[in-house]
């Protein structure tokens, strides 16, 4: 389970990145990829994360690392569609059960 320290509002990306697991260039790449990340930029012109932005970031990491979606895949979770298509779908296993029964008629 990972931490998120309560008492912050602020995380820097070097501080994002130790808590989500992911080195900085990944966090960056995935806000260019997600549109629900957008850390607001502090006066120097350094990206700054909030907590919910650090919450979804590790549901990025989870599906990317543990479901091992797909970046599409992951997108479409966030939007509420349905994600990663199934290698085959219902109709082409029917369809492939179906001329497996054939054969098996032809040969029996």
């Amino acid at each position: 389970m990972v931490h998120i320290p309560e008492n912050r509002k602020y995380f820097r990306i070097g501080e994002a990145s130790r808590i989500v697991g992911v080195e900085p260039y990944v966090l960056r790449y995935w806000e260019s990829e997600f549109s629900q990340i957008r850390p607001q930029r502090a006066d120097s012109n350094q990206r700054t994360y909030q907590k919910q932005d650090l919450e979804t970031l590790l549901e990025i990491k989870r599906l990317l690392y543990e479901e091992k979606m797909t970046i599409e895949g992951a997108r479409l979770r966030f939007k509420g569609e349905k994600s990663e298509k199934p290698a085959f779908s219902e109709s082409i296993l029917e369809e492939a059960k179906r001329e497996l029964r054939q054969i098996l008629e032809i040969l029996g």
